[in-house]
């Protein structure tokens, strides 16, 4: 439940991202949503009385690093991909993290991958490539199509969040965490990250102003996509990750993409059957990977 949920809650926050991508840069929004986040974590942790765990420096530094690569790096692509190409596709771009992870794991760490994994790998490519290559005219979300630097944006952020979950779950499997202080963890290095980033000159003149905040919808819209998608979503993403096997919990979360169907075509995206279509391939690519492995 805590995957699907978190699954659900970051196709909403995605939609609402798109709209806020259209008046604040992506390194911009991703810094305002982990900041409230932070705040939000911060808030829960003193409420609930759950005290920060003494953590050795090896699942500490992994988490960090975890927060810091697929959080400050792979969130802010992720921005920038649905700004390009649509929240639909951005999420669904994101169900090849499970395949890239599964080929790191066999080149790294000398895991096999049998017939039927290999199956699941190529099923979630095609139904990928399927929807991403689909040429679309006139619709509210996204431009006609193709667009490579958007799907390059798209698999920049898998890469990056996907060796952020990777060095998640590798700092679980040596500590006994809390999924709040793992979440607030990797939030906080990630913010740190982009902080640095912003910090550059090229960027250090619009970064920290913030002509958008005298619109309240835009507050409201940030709090709320922060609130459901980085702050419930992460919260729910580490209790996955923590108590369900590592091929269960990846696969339901990346079912954002199915969810995200039903909130595009409310809002007057035109979703094709093609692109059903190569969703539930893609998924069901994913489930072939990890339950017949």
């Amino acid at each position: 439940m805590a995957a699907l949920s978190a699954a659900c809650l970051w196709a909403i926050a995605s939609v609402i991202y798109g709209l806020l991508g259209q008046s604040i840069p992506p390194l911009q929004l991703n810094l305002i949503k982990g900041i409230i986040a932070i705040a939000l974590l911060l808030l829960t942790i003193l409420v609930s009385g759950d005290l920060l765990p003494t953590i050795a420096p090896l699942p500490l530094g992994l988490l960090l690093l975890s927060g810091a690569v697929g959080i400050g790096f792979g969130d802010t692509a992720f921005l920038a991909a649905i700004n390009s190409i649509g929240a639909r596709r951005a999420l669904l771009l994101g169900t090849l993290a499970p395949p890239m992870t599964a080929i790191a794991a066999m080149i790294f760490l000398q895991e096999s991958l049998n017939l039927n994994a290999w199956c699941g790998i190529l099923l979630t490519i095609l139904g990928v490539a399927w929807v991403v290559t689909e040429r679309v005219v006139d619709t509210g979300d996204i431009a006609p199509t193709p667009q490579w630097q958007g799907i390059g944006l798209g698999l920049l952020a898998v890469i990056t969040n996907a060796t952020g979950s990777l060095l998640s779950r590798a700092a679980f499997t040596n500590a006994n965490i809390a999924p709040l202080w793992a979440a607030l963890l990797r939030l906080s290095a990630g913010v740190v990250i982009i902080l640095i980033w912003a910090w550059f000159p090229s960027r250090r003149d619009t970064a920290f102003s913030y002509p958008y905040w005298q619109s309240q919808r835009v507050i409201f819209a940030s709090f709320f996509a922060a609130f459901c998608g980085t702050f419930l979503g992460i919260w729910l993403q580490q209790t996955a990750i923590k108590l369900t096997s590592a091929g269960i919990a990846t696969t339901l979360m990346q079912t954002s993409p199915l969810f995200v169907i039903p909130i595009a075509m409310f809002m007057g995206d035109k979703v094709s059957k093609r692109a059903i279509a190569g969703v539930i391939i893609a998924i069901a690519g994913i489930g072939l990977l990890f339950y017949l492995k």
